[in-house]
């Protein structure tokens, strides 16, 4: 996999909208957050375009600013501003043969699920974690100090309380994932994951429970869930239920899906849509160590 390198301080930093428009007070206090760490930043043409009532400009707007990110080199990561929707309707569309040359970390959760799948597919790693939208957010501050750490290699690994419902086990593998909606949304496209020998991450928010079920019926029936090495739970904000109850707890929903796994599998992981969402390496070998009094995931060089 391609490692981009850890910043320093001088080091330029792209702000891109791939899905959901943003504004300037958006934007802002990342920016004011970038500057302290001694970073520059670079927001895009068409980053507060209007010319779409959703999205943070057209496509072919979409797509020019986010490529010519990608094909800066004096730039060292492109932060997308927001999740919300609107990353797969351009990533196909994307040419990231540069990044080969001038690799520079990629960095976001949510809707960047996809552009995630889509850079391990190429074996280029990136960074799911907090977004400058959330960045004015007091609660956000350890999710931010979070990402300046995996950025600046500084990252120490992230750990989980114990869950009854754990499954007890330590491994060594890589890990991917992320919103579970987009993951099983890539299924059958270019980012579709290889999930064999993987720890896959799942985190979703704002679903009804029965669809949520679903979901994970469906990475069950394709075979995505049969051979990983590890399952990490993240939150699972806001699950909804309709007038007649699903009548089965998230943990209930997940276990039924790999009910004969000999993997281990961790929930309460403080990763996705709260706070804290610490910051991970996608596409990086890590540890994954569970135990009855709680877990751990660890860079691999952790031990």
């Amino acid at each position: 996999m391609i490692c981009p390198p850890s910043l320093t301080k001088g080091d330029k930093i792209g702000i891109a909208a791939p899905g959901r428009k943003v504004s300037s007070p958006d934007v802002d206090a990342s920016r004011r957050i970038f500057e302290s760490w001694g970073m520059e930043v670079i927001f895009p043409a068409n980053l507060h375009s209007q010319s779409h009532s959703y999205l943070a400009g057209s496509d072919k707007e979409r797509i020019a600013d986010f490529q010519n990110l990608i094909d800066d080199p004096h730039l060292k990561a492109i932060v997308c501003a927001r999740g919300g929707y609107g990353t797969t309707r351009i990533l196909d569309n994307l040419d990231f043969s540069s990044l080969t040359k001038n690799p520079k970390w990629i960095i976001g959760f949510s809707d960047v699920t996809a552009l995630h799948l889509k850079l391990f597919k190429l074996g280029i790693k990136s960074i799911h974690g907090t977004m400058p939208i959330l960045f004015s957010k007091p609660e956000s501050i350890s999710s931010i100090e979070s990402l300046r750490g995996t950025l600046m290699n500084e990252s120490v690994g992230i750990s989980a309380i114990a869950n009854k419902n754990n499954r007890t086990g330590k491994v060594t593998a890589q890990i991917i994932g992320g919103n579970l909606s987009l993951i099983v949304d890539s299924i059958g496209t270019t980012g579709d994951p290889d999930t064999n020998g993987k720890i896959l991450v799942i985190e979703e928010i704002d679903e009804y429970t029965y669809k949520v079920d679903r979901m994970l019926m469906h990475l069950k029936r394709s075979g995505k869930l049969d051979n990983l090495a590890g399952l990490i739970v993240g939150h699972m904000t806001d699950l909804k239920e309709l007038e007649l109850s699903f009548g089965e707890t998230i943990e209930e929903i997940i276990l039924s899906k790999v009910p004969d796994s000999h993997y281990p599998v961790a929930f309460n992981y403080p990763i996705g849509h709260e706070n804290p969402n610490l910051s991970w390496v996608h596409g990086s070998v890590m540890n994954l160590i569970v135990t009855e009094s709680g877990s751990e995931l660890l860079p691999e060089k952790s031990g």
